[in-house]
């Protein structure tokens, strides 16, 4: 007899990081695929996504938090309340690194799983002129030390931004189907267009 892992078909991911470090634009870049270069400062915004993958419905809920506010019984409502984590920090920004390990043990603090799911990000690879943070150390810190994923992204060139998704996904134990799903709809997505991949929007509102 065999013992099967359930396969979730709910999940909420959550982006936490300084402020200007880029969490909005990955997530944009990732549900409507585009790009916005003002930074505009988010409180908490809650977007849910509802896939059919294999015949199964996927919801995914992504949550993207305030860095530019101090309010830790938000933030810890959000780790408490979420199944997996996007930390970002940017490239040229030394000192956004230092926040994603203070956040690293406050989610291990809160979650009471030195396991938990965690994705760390380095965003703003498109200024490789500006960078400050070396490649070699993160990933001997992120991967070594912590045993966590690391992955470098660009929101402004859309890179990397479906692989942070799918590192998140695949460490919750959502179905494996959904990553080729995603994987194909980054590819047939046109470029230089407004078009929009064809999801459900069921939900997507401002928490105050």
């Amino acid at each position: 007899m065999s013992l099967e892992v359930k396969e979730k078909t709910q999940v909420r991911v959550v982006f936490l990081g300084a402020a200007g470090v880029g969490k909005t634009a990955l997530i944009r870049r990732f549900l409507q695929d585009s790009f916005e270069p003002k930074h505009r400062r988010t409180v908490e915004e809650l977007h849910s996504r509802e896939y059919d993958i294999g015949g199964v419905k996927v919801t995914v809920e992504v949550l993207d938090t305030s860095g530019s506010y101090s309010f830790p019984a938000m933030r810890k409502l959000s780790i408490q309340n979420s199944d997996a984590f996007a930390l970002v920090f940017a490239l040229d920004d030394p000192e956004s690194l230092e926040a994603v390990k203070s956040l690293r043990d406050e989610i291990l603090e809160i979650k009471e799983d030195k396991y938990a799911p965690i994705v760390v990000v380095g965003n703003k690879a498109d200024r490789d002129k500006e960078r400050r943070v070396s490649a070699e150390d993160v990933l001997a810190t992120v991967e070594m030390d912590w045993n966590n994923s690391y992955v470098e992204a660009s929101a402004k060139e859309n890179t990397n931004v479906v692989e942070v998704f799918k590192e998140l996904l695949q460490q919750v134990n959502l179905p494996s189907r959904l990553s080729p799903a995603l994987r194909r709809r980054r590819e047939t997505f046109p470029k230089d267009t407004d078009f929009r991949p064809p999801m459900n929007k069921t939900n997507s509102c401002i928490l105050s």
